[in-house]
């Protein structure tokens, strides 16, 4: 089923949880992307994933959320995003892994990751994934 309506809009109440809760951009991004993927692979996981790959290359998750990279940076977040069909590698759950630690220092602040200041790049990956995971959950019971 089409995730864009006629006028090329998002369906909202076909959108996942995260992306109703995103800006326009990311929605129209996945929209387009699911529906391009659906064309070509049908409706199924590979395409939702295929879509994720395309709003990674624009946004990252931020929380509960998608949010614009770092200065309008583009490009794929994390190793899984950059690779292709065959490609297993481990995902960072939408954590850009290509931001600086400046940056993944801030969102870890944003989000209350506790420990971040001793933390590694690597760390603090893992810290946002844990806690944009915690966001979600939250967000989703109520």
């Amino acid at each position: 089923m089409p995730k864009s309506t006629g006028s090329g809009q998002p369906a909202q109440d076909e959108l996942p949880s995260t992306l109703q809760r995103s800006d326009e951009k990311a929605q129209r991004t996945y929209a387009a992307a699911l529906d391009s993927a659906e064309d070509t692979y049908g409706d199924g996981e590979r395409a939702h994933r295929t879509a994720y790959s395309a709003l990674k290359h624009t946004h990252e998750k931020v929380g509960d959320h998608w949010e614009p990279k770092e200065g309008g940076r583009k490009g794929p977040s994390d190793a899984q995003a950059e690779g292709g069909r065959d490609t297993d590698r481990p995902t960072a759950g939408g954590v850009d892994t290509n931001a600086t630690k400046a940056h993944l220092q801030d969102v870890a602040k944003r989000l209350g990751v506790p420990g971040r200041s001793r933390m590694s790049k690597d760390e603090l990956v893992e810290g946002i994934r844990k806690a944009n995971d915690r966001a979600t959950r939250r967000a989703r019971e109520d």
